[in-house]
């Protein structure tokens, strides 16, 4: 039978991915050798759990038992049974969306949880009280609710509040963020869902934003929390398709504010500032992130992008020239990105939405006309040059090419020949000075 996910993506109309095929009455090794006299296959799991056929996106597995004997998402001693009774295989499944299986032969569906009625319904239910065992199916919950705008079971909801992370991955719990950020059609809902299960505790930074006021003039609608919630389905109404790209700035998205908590200041006459919020949640985005994944590039990657996720409107409100927006682009890289986090930050402010972000298309415009857009200036001279220039191999070579750099970020030069010239100045003052 066809299990899992492949037949819920087909009772909702979408191609499936990949099939995960679940074979009855025959034994592990028996199956393997059928498999393998037709397919080149991939072992994966104990007892032959898993057989992956290589080039083709299909897993064929038995069904198997799950008996909990250790901590977090690994801890499961896992035993194939080809004997098994179906129902007992599905009770194993997290949701009843996911239970369904469907005999491709016969067209037959097979749903013992009644999970095709609740994805009629858009109701995200667990099937057994067994689900509690697996602390990242909370996480799952997070990203199916998200990703096919579901409603969870408040019964769902309940057993969710009970269970702990118990040292969950980093790499899962990232896997499941991901899975949130890329394919969510209202991420906002996947968060809704964390906080209702309580599991916000586990991500301070987020919790700290429910309640934290702003100024309704800017937000009327209403703390950070349900800012950063309007802000995400922003985001995931304007993703490219790149997954590094949205990726990058769906987490900036989520994290361009979680500075606002530690910097609110309410004055006398009761306005409400954040001075430095993008300064601060950068340091907290790090930590935040850091938790998640020790891929240390994709997170120098989103930082400066909550840095500086105000700039444009800083720049354009100021009417910045050409040696700003590059030095602009020397902090966050990807301009276009900065934008693309910006946007998203001004449409998530109904009733104050904006169609058009002005400021934004400045910016993108300027940065295009100067080869900036999509990567930060690079400099025009290198240690070689000012060997060739006569400087010997030292610190001074490194001090002379910061200060030239510098230069052409201010406009000072935009070729290597003026760039030479400002080099030879550069080092005949330094003589000058030591000469003194």
């Amino acid at each position: 039978m066809l299990v899992g996910g492949c037949v819920r993506d087909a009772l909702l109309g979408l191609a499936a991915v990949d099939l995960d095929v679940e074979v009855y009455g025959i034994e592990p090794a028996e199956l393997v050798d059928l498999l393998a006299s037709h397919f080149p296959v991939d072992l994966v799991g104990e007892s032959f759990g898993v057989i992956r056929l290589r080039d083709f996106p299909i897993d064929v597995s038995l069904p198997r038992r799950e008996s909990k004997r250790g901590l977090g998402h690994r801890g499961f001693e896992i035993e194939s049974d080809p004997r098994m009774d179906p129902r007992d295989a599905a009770s194993r499944r997290d949701f009843t969306i996911n239970a369904i299986a469907l005999d491709p032969e016969s067209g037959k569906i097979f749903d013992p949880f009644d999970g095709a009625a609740d994805l009629k319904h858009r109701v995200l239910r667990h099937t057994t009280d067994k689900f509690a065992e697996d602390p990242l199916r909370v996480l799952r919950g997070m990203q199916f609710t998200a990703r096919f705008v579901l409603q969870p079971a408040p019964e769902t909801i309940e057993l969710c509040r009970q269970i702990e992370p118990e040292g969950l991955a980093s790499e899962r719990i990232l896997g499941e963020w991901k899975k949130l950020i890329l394919q969510g059609e209202q991420p906002s809902l996947g968060l809704a869902f964390l906080r209702d299960c309580g599991w916000l505790r586990h991500y301070p930074e987020l919790e700290a934003l429910i309640g934290c006021e702003q100024n309704p003039r800017w937000h009327p609608e209403g703390d950070v929390w349900t800012h950063t919630l309007h802000c995400m389905d922003e985001f995931a109404a304007e993703r490219v398709g790149v997954e590094r790209e949205d990726l990058v700035v769906g987490f900036a998205v989520l994290c361009h504010d979680i500075g606002k908590p530690a910097t609110t200041v309410r004055s006398a006459d009761g306005r409400i500032s954040t001075k430095n919020h993008g300064t601060v949640g950068a340091d907290m985005a790090r930590v935040f992130l850091g938790r998640m994944t020790d891929e240390e590039k994709l997170i120098d990657e989103i930082v400066p992008l909550v840095a500086r996720h105000l700039a444009p409107l800083q720049l354009f409100g100021g009417k910045a020239g050409d040696a700003a927006i590059r030095r602009l682009a020397c902090e966050v890289d990807r301009i276009d990105r900065l934008v693309r986090v910006a946007y998203a930050d001004q449409r998530g402010r109904p009733p104050l939405r904006v169609e058009r972000f002005e400021a934004g298309d400045w910016l993108l415009e300027r940065a295009q006309a100067l080869s900036i857009d999509k990567q930060a200036p690079k400099p025009l001279l290198m240690g070689r040059h000012l060997i060739e220039l006569g400087l010997k191999p030292g610190p001074d070579i490194g001090a002379v090419l910061e200060a030239c750099f510098t230069r052409q970020i201010e406009g000072e030069f935009n070729t290597l020949e003026a760039g030479l010239e400002c080099a030879q100045a550069i080092i005949a003052e330094a003589a000058e000075a030591r000469a003194k």
